[in-house]
């Protein structure tokens, strides 16, 4: 493959360029969540609070493996933005054949562990007896279609790393119509209820990757890529696992701990937990913003400090900080006081409704914690200091299971109550990251990279 100019971020204007990458990223989060999204609003539009239930706790755990997924595939893309802004195509190229080698064995076990522990997971977070079976089927449906869900990260992480986050919008952007159609074919019509779901999701991915290889063989890109880079060194992935490891660690016991919170208001009854899903998957598009500035800036950071641009690297977080807040300050107007006119485009039951709107106004609170938040991880992992956005997450952890479990054993636990813990624990990360952002420039300055 060809080289190519890749877009610099070393030089020049910095919330432009920014925001040029970060709105593409957006979208295609935004469209990413439609997969589980689509598979919940569809069951619900055409089944009962069971189906919901299975999908909500279905997906959950899956989307679960995909955030960690997600969160090792960002090695690559650290390690690929630190080796173009050093001028080091080649190593970038032997960095992404490492990858793929890498990648193919973490799929590999995945798969095994949804095939596997479906059920048992599904009862450790205490879904309930009667949504056992289907959310049991998509999990295993999701787990044989693993290797298009980690493939397309990886490509992913790629595009990110080397500054183009457009074309994984198009394929994106294909494959979510793909699954809306399959949804509609496979739980309208022929009634297939959470396995059809699963499929249209998986369906949907496979589309996604083969769109995705199709754009790469005809992409100039600006890494050295050849047969020789198809090669497994130890040294590329051990680097990319030092960088990948903590933030997946971090998004294991991240999603196990909202999953902890959803067992607690599973507790609750059935009701509460269709409630505690549907508002899941409005919370995902709430945070889809400050998810798209920590992968926005992770990349745009790794460039510039690749290339010793620290004070760029620095302006480029604040940036993303009061851009983020102010996307935050809508969503918190929308998700707090119009909660019901949002569930109800999920679930036309009243009591399912409610109940997700009391739920939703609890994280309408952290919306304003997590843009901040989500924009100083973006920092930490561009500089490569995922070992401190890791240990942030587990500290929310700490935080916010014990928050839930104490306050769901209080006579006045609802669903407003109980995910207040988040925004608790939030607001602990982002005191931690702060203390740690004062050491990182310290040390950065002092020995300029």
């Amino acid at each position: 493959m060809g080289q190519n100019k890749t877009k610099d971020f070393t030089k020049g204007p910095i919330l432009g360029p920014l925001l040029k990458f970060a709105v593409p990223v957006l979208f295609a989060l935004l469209l990413q969540t439609l997969y589980g999204a689509v598979d919940l609003l569809i069951v619900g539009q055409f089944g009962t609070t069971d189906n919901v239930s299975s999908v909500a706790m279905g997906s959950q755990i899956v989307g679960g493996m995909t955030q960690i997924i997600a969160g090792l595939a960002t090695g690559i893309t650290v390690l690929v933005g630190q080796f173009l802004g050093e001028k080091k195509p080649e190593r970038a190229g032997k960095t992404i054949g490492t990858g793929i080698y890498t990648f193919a064995v973490i799929a590999a076990i995945v798969m095994v562990i949804l095939l596997v522990l479906a059920e048992p997971m599904l009862r450790l977070f205490n879904t309930p007896e009667s949504a056992i079976e289907q959310g049991a089927a998509y999990i295993r449906i999701c787990g044989i279609g693993m290797v298009f869900i980690v493939a397309y990260n990886l490509i992913g992480s790629v595009f990110r790393g080397i500054g183009d986050s457009s074309t994984p919008l198009i394929t994106v952007a294909i494959a979510c119509a793909v699954n809306i159609g399959g949804d509609l074919l496979l739980v309208g019509v022929f009634d297939m209820k959470a396995a059809g779901a699963a499929i249209a999701t998986v369906f949907a991915q496979l589309v996604s990757v083969v769109l995705s290889l199709i754009m790469i063989r005809r992409k100039k890109l600006p890494f050295t890529f050849s047969k020789e880079s198809m090669k497994f060194e130890k040294r590329l992935a051990g680097g990319i696992l030092k960088l990948g490891i903590p933030l997946g660690l971090q998004e294991i016991v991240i999603s196990a701990s909202f999953l902890i919170v959803s067992g607690v208001v599973n507790n609750l009854g059935v009701t509460a937990s269709a409630s505690a899903g549907v508002a899941g998957k409005l919370i995902t598009f709430i945070m889809l913003l400050p998810s798209a500035y920590a992968q926005a800036l992770s990349a745009f950071v790794a460039h510039n400090i690749g290339a010793g641009e620290i004070a760029r690297a620095k302006k480029a977080l604040l940036h993303g900080i009061w851009t983020s807040l102010a996307f935050a300050a809508i969503m918190f107007y929308f998700s707090f006081l119009h909660g019901p006119w949002l569930t109800g485009i999920f679930t036309s039951e009243p009591e399912v409704m409610e109940g997700a709107a009391q739920y939703l106004k609890a994280y309408a609170i952290d919306t304003f914690f997590t843009s901040f938040l989500f924009c100083l991880i973006g920092f930490f992992n561009g500089c490569g200091k995922t070992a401190i956005t890791m240990v942030q997450g587990m500290l929310g952890v700490a935080v916010r299971v014990p928050a839930a479990i104490i306050i769901g054993g209080m006579p006045w636990a609802n669903l407003f109550t109980i995910p207040l813990s988040t925004p608790i624990a939030t607001v602990i990360q982002i005191i931690f990251c702060l203390i740690c952002f004062a050491f990182v420039m310290r040390k950065l300055k002092r020995t300029g990279a």
